[in-house]
């Protein structure tokens, strides 16, 4: 029997569940089972889970079905558990070092009691710790183990179900279960500590609990706000049937009703006049209903409101609470008023948000503006094809729209039509973001595309790097973008992962391929050959694509390699096709080095998937063309000579050279010799290869776009969406068949 069983709810965290699980297999006390709960068995928790569980034995997978809720997940686990204690985690909650460990001890030492409370420590998603939490339950507390009349800071309603490790027979014996709905915590707390017959009190942060931007349900606006009411009563019910003594009986009834009053008093909680009257005279039935013999309203304020409530004065007790909140809120108003009159003036924008939305309008930009490409441009191309009642338009900067295809609807940034459709579609694209005069209208749907899988750190994780920080902007800007998204695109589970902790919000991920990527496998070799004919490419040579990424701590196009030297050095085997990152466009150094007429300069066509369509192999350092480029099983080389100055200034989320997707390079002779011994095409590259397009090219396959506007335009649920196609069964577009020159 394990000492202990440790629950893990794993449902819609994929971004944390891994540290969660991490932080208990990595734990040096290792007498435990870990019981992860999935309520997909075919979603990216699950997976992840399975990943896991391949890895350490400790790991029981359980299933419970998704409307069962936290509650469900919880006694499922509880009912396979074999450990002597129990303890909680949600799924992006982690141990802190050697918490088993100390807890062992604890229990150990207070002799096995049934219930062990320990602290925890909030941790705000971008601040970090914010120390103990439960500071207030161990002033007072008696030495040792005690009962619940004991020490009057017990029970707590506030004491969530993963900061305390509970004797299984303990709850086995009273059968102590997780109700259903919300503030389910509230109801086992205050049932165990009433039901316990030894407590016991550890004074040290055991458990850290991410505290996410977008909020619990607890706190969000919603009806089920109403089921705080539901608790309130089963919780007096259950509390009055162990006959406690009058002041114990008291103290639950307090807490609940100071919960219940604040809710009450918190009109974002419950959306609607109505529903805030339904929850108040249902509140002070409860009120009246469980109230104990002798009980006395506290003074002052909260006391007026106990009498408020008893008396069913609903009308009182909202003017009571609701005049300081008015008068702020007409201040606010006026501000803001003034700014969007000021911002406004001179501008169509304004009048064109009074017009109704467009039903049937999309807008699609990238780039800010950059043209026809990327993300955008294959979505685009598959609305028309499958969803030709929506009337597309795509956004471009003056410059660039005189390069848009001809058949293509082009808007120009900035012009009264750009304002009219900005203000009107229905749906927007995009991978990068509007700018933020653009408002986000009821009933629109916002899809971030993303742009490529991040290697780099991104985001709100950029914060503790400060080159890359500057670079990126307002982070506080950043995030009210990206509170406009209501889909974001991924093509691999290494990126769901990063863009939720990255880019917290309240989006749907959609784990569907890039749909860029859908050219690698739509792609003929007749295409291959008409593009390397457009580029220039001669037919004996070996296209190798050099595309270097940014460096955040350089402003000018400094190329690490000599490429001159490198091209003479490779011979006439070979071409150089340069693609610089599109911020050197025009940079000196750029300009110098194309005037040298060594390679074919390919930075400024349009379609980056032809370039690579085009190219027989890839070397890059740390650019994220390298997943795009992967999906055509081509030979990739990583000339990494300056990794540490990288890994440092920009930060990463992974070791790019323990799991590279080919040979490694650190200096421009070890390049060389890779290719010109065919090492950078041999079977060890292959075998590297392999494994990372395993890991990294998991959702492309060549149906990433029609998914897209199956989910988005036409409303079709995720599940009815194409299953994606196995690696394996994937054919990717041919290399190009070189002619001898003779």
């Amino acid at each position: 029997m394990p000492r202990f069983s440790v629950v893990v709810p794993a449902h819609d965290v994929p971004g944390r569940l891994p540290d969660c699980l991490d932080s208990v297999l990595g734990q040096a006390f290792a007498d435990f089972e870990l019981i992860a709960v999935v309520t997909a068995p075919e979603g990216l928790c699950a997976s992840i889970v399975a990943a896991h569980a391949d890895r350490d034995p400790r790991i029981k997978v359980l299933h419970s079905p998704p409307g069962d809720g936290l509650s469900g997940a919880r006694n499922a686990g509880i009912a396979c558990a074999e450990g002597e204690f129990l303890l909680f985690l949600d799924g992006d909650d982690t141990l802190v070092t050697d918490a088993l460990g100390v807890l062992d001890a604890r229990l150990t030492e207070s002799e096995e009691p049934d219930l062990l409370l320990f602290d925890h420590e909030r941790v705000h998603w971008f601040d970090g710790g914010r120390g103990a939490t439960l500071e207030r339950l161990w002033q007072g507390a008696p030495a040792g183990t005690f009962t619940v009349e004991q020490h009057p800071a017990l029970p707590d309603v506030l004491v969530p179900a993963w900061s305390a490790a509970y004797r299984r027979d303990f709850v086995s014996r009273h059968e102590l279960a997780f109700v259903p709905g919300m503030f389910t915590d509230m109801v086992w707390s205050v049932l165990a500590a009433l039901r316990a017959e030894r407590i016991a009190l550890l004074d040290r942060i055991c458990v850290r609990h991410l505290l996410r931007r977008q909020g619990g349900r607890n706190t969000i606006p919603g009806r089920h706000h109403m089921d705080l009411l539901d608790q309130f009563d089963l919780v007096m019910r259950r509390a009055a049937e162990l006959k406690p003594d009058a002041a114990l009986l008291g103290s639950v009834f307090h807490q609940l009703v100071c919960g219940v009053l604040k809710t009450a008093a918190s009109p974002g909680q419950l959306p609607s006049p109505a529903l805030r009257r339904r929850f108040f005279r249902q509140a002070a039935r409860l009120y009246r209903r469980h109230r104990p013999a002798g009980h006395r309203p506290p003074g002052g304020s909260v006391g007026l409101q106990h009498v408020l409530l008893a008396s069913r004065s609903y009308t009182a007790f909202r003017a009571l609470r609701g005049t300081k909140h008015r008068l702020g809120s007409v201040a606010r108003l006026v501000r803001r008023l003034l700014r969007r009159l000021r911002k406004r003036s001179g501008n169509p924008y304004a009048a064109f948000l009074r017009r109704p939305v467009d039903e049937n309008l999309a807008v699609f930009s990238s780039y800010w503006g950059r043209g026809y490409t990327c993300n955008p441009a294959a979505v685009h191309a598959a609305a028309r094809r499958l969803a030709p009642h929506v009337k597309t338009v795509f956004l471009a900067t003056k410059d660039h729209a005189r390069q848009m295809p001809d058949d293509v609807e082009c808007v120009v940034i900035g012009s009264a039509r750009y304002w009219e459709v900005m203000a009107t579609a229905k749906y927007t694209f995009n991978n990068v973001n509007f700018e933020m005069s653009v408002k986000k209208r009821p009933g629109t749907v916002h899809v971030q595309t993303q742009h490529g899988t991040p290697l780099k750190r991104m985001g709100v994780d950029q914060a503790e790097f400060p080159a890359a920080a500057a670079a990126a902007g307002s982070l506080g800007k950043l995030l009210q973008r990206v509170d406009r998204w209501d889909f974001n695109l991924s093509s691999n589970r290494h990126s769901t992962e990063v863009w939720e902790r990255a880019y917290p919000g309240e989006y749907e991920s959609l784990n569907i391929g890039y749909p860029r990527n859908d050219a690698f496998y739509g792609s003929t070799a007749e295409d291959v050959a008409a593009i390397r004919r457009r580029l220039g490419v001669p037919e004996d040579r070996i296209a190798v694509l050099y595309a270097p990424t940014h460096r955040d701590y350089r402003t000018d196009f400094l190329p690490q390699l000599d490429l001159v030297a490198f091209c003479e050095a490779l011979g006439d085997q070979f071409v150089v096709l340069l693609r610089a990152h599109h911020s050197y466009e025009g940079a000196a150094g750029l300009e110098g080095m194309l005037r040298s007429g060594a390679l074919i300069d390919v930075t400024e066509h349009r379609s980056p998937e032809e370039v690579c369509l085009a190219a027989d192999a890839l070397i890059t350092d740390y650019s994220s063309i390298m997943f795009d480029y992967a999906n055509l099983d081509r030979p990739i080389v990583v000339y990494a000579d300056d990794w540490d100055v990288y890994r440092e200034t920009r930060g990463v989320y992974f070791d790019l050279l323990a799991a590279p997707p080919g040979p490694v390079a650190r200096t421009q002779d070890e390049l060389t010799r890779i290719f010109r011994s065919g090492e950078y095409d041999g079977e060890a590259a292959a075998r590297l290869r392999g494994a990372f397009r395993e890991r990294f090219c998991e959702f492309d396959d060549g149906l990433a776009a029609e998914r897209v506007v199956r989910r988005v335009l036409l409303g079709e649920p995720a599940e009815a969406l194409p299953p994606v196609v196995p690696l394996g069964e994937r054919v990717p577009a041919p290399a190009a068949a070189r002619v001898p020159h003779h």
